[in-house]
């Protein structure tokens, strides 16, 4: 199970696909989209996004595209995901369909997401509870309800 949508597993192997073939000019937004098997315009938005986060920059010309904006080693995958969540745009983006995605993006994922999930397995409702209590969350809770079993 993947944590993380669509749009967000696209727009990190975007990045990744960009920092890979960025050299020596920069990715056209037709050659990732035909590496992934996307149509260009399901693209678009999330790399204007990309840019606008400063993770992507928008490079114009007849040999214009997208090149990282910072070091490969200073993007991480949560500031990806991040801008790919705020992103406005389609949100019925295709599942692309690539060799990165099904064979490096999509394993570190899935173990991000096995993670997640193994953490929130330590959080009992019990525990939220007693921690609103000593909060004091709710100033009056009314009469102290005892739901043991």
């Amino acid at each position: 199970m993947m944590m993380l949508s669509r749009r967000a597993l696209l727009a990190i192997a975007a990045v990744v696909d960009i920092a890979l073939h960025a050299r020596p000019a920069p990715v056209a937004a037709k050659f990732l989209a035909a590496r992934h098997d996307l149509p260009p315009r399901h693209l678009e938005t999330m790399l204007q996004a990309l840019v606008r986060a400063g993770i992507l920059k928008g490079v114009r010309g007849p040999r214009g595209g997208y090149e990282l904006a910072r070091e490969r080693r200073r993007i991480t995958a949560g500031d990806i995901a991040r801008a790919a969540m705020q992103a406005v745009g389609d949100d019925t983006v295709p599942l692309p369909q690539s060799r990165l995605i099904d064979d490096v993006v999509g394993p570190a994922l899935k173990n991000a997401t096995d993670a997640y999930l193994a953490e929130l397995d330590g959080i009992t409702v019990e525990e939220l509870c007693r921690q609103a209590e000593r909060k004091a969350v709710f100033d009056t809770i009314g009469v102290k309800a005892d739901f043991t079993i």
